[in-house]
């Protein structure tokens, strides 16, 4: 409620949050008219106590008050106050579960844009500032109205094994920070929307209960890939500026960037990702030593978190108002790369957006999307859920799209063409597995070599990377070969409105000054396949080099006899594009 400072003993709420420079919290969500509350009223500090900390109606003091005077009994009194279960059952001796004896009442999702909009945020003029936080504004109100329309659900009866859509919606005290925890403060925006566990029941009393943390936590990497559409639509249409896929690690998916911003000001931005990679080589070579082979996919992701852990600085007691911030990160910024990188942010950006949108054709071809996000989840997964290939979709539109704003269940369309044309269901639990031979068009002959290894869902990744690679790879061809005769169908092409064209950006000259950002064909959605291609390629690459540097090491040190290495596809001669989730830096999104 007062960004990362401390609040000194005492101290107001208000003048604590004046003096660390952060706004006041405000309430959001379809449920607060059910305890008197309105979207944008500031979330005062007893109102939290009571919601956020006791499970009790944010005004229970006049409430209990009132039955106090009325001649009601103090514990009536104070139980009326209470939505849903008191959380003085936890402390019963009767709770037979450990983790139920600490009363869990709300949960914290961060919603954070992606590099290049804290740097303009953070650098631009004013205007650019106050945009981009209304875009942040938008983009996460939208998110979280989908949860509570589409996601959220409470639980039912004994044990909550029933779960049921909430009556009216979610309870959500939203708080606004603009800096990391960085030795060095850097520019961050981003919201905490902290999200009350209880809502009312859909029954005629309308009871209190508490939400299904499951629901929305299986849902988080499909609201992060929705709000960072949305946020990028939003800055497309009123800024002018597009969007381009940024390669972090090679094998990896790209990262959705501004175009035009100058890249080295991400590393200027990004200390945290820099001290997690000079910390990790450390743990790694003790790693080694003490199991004599290299980490596998699990054991590295370990050795991140804990590199994350080791290197995360203490929090920030020095108070600055944003003013006074933006200055120091603008400094700063002209230090280190000159004021031209600085002053001409956004111009640079208008003028990169002419050179996307003159690039990128504003249709989606539906069927082409389910191939690439079928492929992505089986190689990710082997076997998947609707809710990952809805993520999976929502990510494609944001590598085809770059900014253009998609059609409302456009999304939901690739997902049912995925599960009706590319996926077959698989033992229970309504899980799928694609189906690879659907994956491969009809003119080709390539469906014979892979009918012995469909159904290896379980196959190890780079399996599954080569097996999809080579589906990917057939489409492509088959896709361009009836483009170049000209007689492809598009049945299933969606058309979507062209950019904005409030700020009239200049055009910009062809080619690349660092190497970073993809340059994208004019034909989006095989590009888009066929980058997912090279990407699995490469994934599968790695990971087979990986195996067979970790099989030698147990080799040496057990002397066993050499076994052959699992085959692999030999990467492609271009720079892979890729992301890599390091622990302590995002590339944006939900967390």
């Amino acid at each position: 409620m007062v960004g990362d400072g401390r609040r000194a003993a005492g101290t107001p709420l208000r003048a604590a949050q004046d003096e660390a420079g952060v706004p006041p919290g405000v309430w959001k969500g379809w449920g607060l008219a059910a305890v008197g509350l309105k979207a944008g009223d500031v979330v005062t500090e007893r109102q939290a106590e009571l919601l956020l900390g006791e499970g009790r109606h944010p005004d229970a003091d006049r409430i209990e008050r009132d039955l106090l005077e009325a001649g009601d009994d103090p514990a009536m009194a104070r139980r009326a106050t209470v939505l849903g279960r008191p959380i003085e059952h936890n402390k019963s001796p009767k709770t037979d579960k450990a983790k139920e004896r600490t009363p869990w009442l709300a949960m914290d999702l961060v919603f954070r844009a992606p590099s290049t909009a804290h740097i303009a945020w953070a650098l631009g003029d004013d205007e650019t500032r106050t945009v981009l936080e209304l875009c942040q504004d938008i983009a996460r109100d939208k998110t979280l109205a989908w949860f509570e329309d589409s996601v959220a659900e409470i639980r039912w009866r004994s044990g909550g094994k029933i779960r049921k859509p909430v009556r009216d919606g979610l309870i959500v005290a939203v708080f606004r920070h603009y800096e990391s925890r960085a030795t060095e403060s850097k520019p961050l925006l981003h919201d905490h929307a902290v999200v009350s566990i209880r809502a009312r029941r859909p029954d005629d009393k309308g009871t209190w209960g508490n939400l299904s943390a499951d629901s929305l936590m299986t849902h988080i990497v499909a609201a992060d890939t929705l709000y960072l559409l949305y946020f990028m639509e939003e800055v497309s249409a009123r800024l002018g500026w597009a969007w381009e896929p940024r390669e972090v690690t090679p094998g990896r998916r790209p990262v959705m960037e501004i175009a035009g911003i100058d890249q080295r000001l991400i590393g200027w931005q990004s200390t945290r990702r820099q001290q997690i990679e000079d910390a990790l080589p450390v743990l790694t070579a003790k790693y080694e030593e003490k199991n004599g082979h290299a980490p596998g996919e699990r054991a590295a992701y370990a050795l991140a978190c804990q590199a994350a852990d080791q290197t995360r600085p203490p929090k920030r007691t020095e108070l600055l108002s944003l003013t006074e911030l933006r200055k120091r990160w603008r400094d700063s910024a002209i230090r280190a790369f000159g004021a031209g990188a600085v002053d001409r942010l956004a111009e640079r950006a208008r003028a990169a957006a002419a050179a996307v949108w003159a690039r990128v054709r504003p249709v989606v071809d539906i069927a082409l999307a389910a191939v690439d996000v079928v492929a992505v989840v089986y190689v990710m997964r082997g076997a998947f859920k609707r809710h990952h290939l809805l993520a999976e979709a929502r990510r494609h539109l944001s590598y085809v799209l770059r900014g253009r704003p998609h059609q409302a269940g456009l999304d939901d369309q690739i997902v049912q063409a995925a599960v009706d044309d590319c996926t077959r269901p698989v033992g229970r639990g309504l899980k799928m597995t694609a189906d690879l031979r659907a994956l491969y068009p009809h003119d080709t002959e390539d469906q014979a070599a892979l009918r012995p290894l469909t159904r290896k869902r379980s196959a190890p990744p780079y399996e599954r990377a080569r097996l999809a690679a080579g589906a990917l790879a057939a489409r492509v061809r088959a896709a361009r070969r009836a483009e170049r005769l000209g007689s492809r169908p598009h049945p299933h092409a969606v058309a979507v409105p062209a950019a904005s064209r409030s700020s009239h950006p200049r055009s910009l000259r062809a080619g690349r000054k660092d190497g970073r950002l993809l340059e994208p064909e004019t034909g989006i959605d095989v590009d888009a396949v066929e980058q997912t291609r090279q990407t699995l390629e490469a994934a599968a690459a790695k990971v087979a080099a990986t195996l067979q540097d970790s099989r030698r090491a147990r080799e040496a040190a057990h002397g066993l006899r050499p076994q052959p290495a699992p085959a692999a596809v030999p990467p492609p001669h271009i720079q892979q594009p890729g992301v890599q989730h390091t622990p302590g830096q995002s590339p944006g999104g939900v967390a």
